[in-house]
């Protein structure tokens, strides 16, 4: 049993932020504000979602990308946070799973994901 003002602030928040259509494997370039000082500036993060979780205004995403010497980058974005200007999806990919933990372990072209075809 929740507080029922606590289901009006989220019902608000929810629909405040439209998201696009997105799901594990789908590759997404989300808009982060960084805050330095005073000044605010927003920065691109582009990878691969490899889960998603929660639910209402607690949603996670977790995206991973690879940085330099081929290392691999996760980080864990609330979807409904301030933080997100906005989420853009890059290309969709074809995968049978909802987590796609497995990509941690592979390297190069094993850790491709192959792109959805639409008809």
């Amino acid at each position: 049993m929740r507080n029922k003002y606590i289901e009006n602030f989220e019902k608000a928040q929810l629909a405040e932020k439209t998201l696009p259509d997105f799901r594990a494997g789908d590759t997404v370039r989300l808009a982060v504000k960084i805050k330095e000082g005073d000044k605010t500036r927003i920065q691109a993060y582009e990878g691969v979602c490899i889960s998603k979780r929660g639910q209402g205004t607690g949603k996670t995403i977790t995206v991973r990308k690879i940085g330099a010497n081929s290392i691999g980058i996760e980080r864990i974005f609330p979807i409904y946070s301030d933080s997100i200007d906005e989420i853009t999806v890059i290309r969709r990919g074809r995968v049978r799973r909802a987590k796609l933990f497995y990509l941690r372990e592979l390297a190069g072209k094993k850790a491709r994901i192959k792109e959805l075809r639409r008809k």
